[in-house]
């Protein structure tokens, strides 16, 4: 018998697979050569598959264990299998060397907001330029041997903004964001520079090059231009090193090499000049920006004539410019995205619904734990977010397998919040007979930007709340500002004990708040009078207005 082994079987054995050899049966009706055996197998699945998917379907690239809770809200201008997010992305990417680029979209709610035609056009020619000046192009080389001379006559064919990290990971990513919007608008290239801490947190975002800045940049102290920084634009209009026949236009005018944009939280009135008309148009005319902020300053680039027209063309619906930009931008690496998929199915996946809270205590505002802890309960419970719990009762075994899960994911730095909520809702049954299940990915106690480990937690913790269906977030936190952006959520703001008696207050959309920028609107005795009235534009006003979590901060609406 077992001299007769089907031959089938055998060259299964010799491959590897340790299936029991079965013998041939007696019956000449069903002894089969392999090939037809085959052959009807694979016929049979192609029938199935379709039968079954007459389309392709994104939705079979899903990753195990995450299909539960994913894309469960449809009705949105993305299809729900649209990796490309209506035409942001785009498709010239190995899907393999960046898996989050397009998979992302399957842990989100699908977006209502589509881009422009005029965004998705202007994206696609920035990479086409992205990749003609890129580091070891020869136009490249051709730029830096014109910032090496010390002097400019006016643009290049390639021109370049230089993005300097500053403070944590949500001011870096806001200011990515704000120095793409700059270049893009005035045509130049965007190069970043990639500290130690930042190494391999983020995707390549343009296709077929790179937007990291070489490690022998000629210009090798920019890391510690501050306020004091002598090319500062704010220092060269104080020093009159910039005159107003740079500020003129003139073509008889020599220009500095290169200009450093001092624009952090602690920037001067001089360096607020740099939101003047004709501060930008002299500055269009420099080959080389170095550019340092910590805040998100895209709305003051909204109340600038210069770009008034372009900027309603790119977003037609303007509180989306950041979700579509940060989307378009910020990928984690594989390595990140592993980490925030591993997460997400083991605590996340199988809830029907899930709430993000984003908790922050700044050193400089300090509020009690028990004071904080209680507006964020206040807050979920008097908005509907999370069920109220019978106090009067004690919380029996699970027993229904058919009860709503509720699955609360805490970013904090402290423990303490997501252990007493947890608590809570572990000791006293729900009004409304749902489950509440509370995670923490991560309790770090400190901020440390200066490690790579602790930033990849907190990207890691920022993909994570961005998949939430409601979103909690704290006042002037730059970390939540990124997770509503990139799911497009409309927070639920936990406001300063000075500002209302309310717990919290919910934004009017997803766009981040510009918290220390210039006088608003901009005096135009600030600016020199051919300036072209930025910040005057009463049409502007219209759409940039007070934030709902800072008295002095601005935003973009609708």
């Amino acid at each position: 018998m077992e001299a007769r082994r089907s031959k089938c079987y055998q060259s299964l054995d010799m491959s590897g697979d340790n299936l029991e050899a079965q013998p041939e049966r007696h019956s000449s009706r069903i002894l089969k050569p392999c090939v037809l055996l085959l052959t009807c197998l694979v016929s049979v699945l192609l029938v199935f598959l379709v039968g079954t998917h007459r389309t392709p379907s994104w939705e079979l690239l899903r990753p195990v264990g995450a299909v539960a809770g994913i894309g469960r809200k449809n009705s949105s201008s993305e299809a729900p299998n649209d990796r490309l997010l209506g035409g942001l992305l785009s498709p010239e990417f190995d899907d393999k060397s960046c898996l989050s680029r397009y998979q992302s979209m399957l842990y989100r709610k699908a977006s209502p907001h589509a881009p422009s035609p005029h965004l998705v056009r202007r994206l696609r020619e920035y990479e086409a330029l992205h990749k003609k000046c890129a580091p070891n192009t020869d136009l490249y080389s051709k730029s830096i041997e014109q910032l090496k001379s010390g002097r400019s006559d006016g643009p290049m064919e390639c021109n370049y903004v230089v993005w300097i990290p500053h403070n944590g990971l949500g001011n870096r990513v806001l200011t990515i964001v704000s120095s793409f919007l700059y270049a893009l608008l005035n045509n130049k290239v965007l190069l970043v520079h990639i500290p130690s801490d930042f190494t391999d947190l983020l995707c390549e975002p343009f296709p077929g090059t790179s937007w990291a800045l070489p490690s022998d940049f000629p210009v090798h102290n920019f890391l510690d231009f501050d306020t004091g920084t002598p090319q500062s634009y704010g220092n060269m209009l104080r020093d009159k090193v910039i005159d107003d026949e740079m500020l003129s236009g003139s073509s008889n005018a020599t220009l500095p090499a290169y200009v450093y944009l001092h624009l952090p939280w602690y920037y001067d009135q001089w360096d607020k000049l740099f939101f003047c008309g004709d501060a930008q148009r002299m500055l269009r005319r420099i080959p080389w920006l170095l550019l340092k902020s910590d805040h998100y300053f895209v709305p003051s680039l909204f109340l600038l004539q210069e770009y008034e027209e372009e900027l309603r063309q790119l977003f037609p619906e303007r509180a989306t410019t950041f979700h579509h930009l940060v989307r378009y931008l910020v990928h984690p690496t594989n390595a990140v995205w592993d980490y925030v998929t591993k997460y997400y199915r083991a605590h996340l996946a199988a809830a029907d619904e899930t709430l993000g809270i984003q908790i922050r205590v700044f050193h400089n505002f300090p509020v009690p734990f028990e004071s904080m802890l209680r507006q964020v309960i206040n807050c979920s419970l008097s908005e509907g977010i999370l069920p109220a719990v019978n106090l009067q009762e004690w919380a029996a075994p699970a027993s229904k397998t058919d009860a709503k899960v509720k699955a609360v994911l805490v970013a904090s730095l402290f423990s303490g919040y997501a252990e007493r909520i947890r608590d809570m809702y572990a000791k006293h049954p729900t009004t409304t007979g749902e489950v509440v299940r509370v995670h923490q990915p991560s309790h770090e106690e400190q901020q440390h930007t200066e490690q790579r480990g602790h930033n990849i937690k907190a990207l890691a913790e920022v993909e994570l709340l961005s998949f939430s269906d409601a979103l909690i977030t704290s006042a002037w936190s730059t970390f939540g500002y990124v997770a509503q952006g990139l799911g497009g959520l409309q927070p639920w703001i936990l406001l300063r004990h000075t500002q209302s008696d309310l717990p919290c207050r919910q934004a009017m959309s997803s766009e981040p708040c510009y918290l220390m920028p210039p006088p608003f609107p901009f005096p135009s005795s600030h600016c020199s009078k051919d300036h072209g009235d930025a910040g005057e534009a009463a049409a502007a006003t219209q759409y940039v207005r007070q934030c709902e979590d800072e008295l002095g901060g601005i935003k973009v609406f609708d």
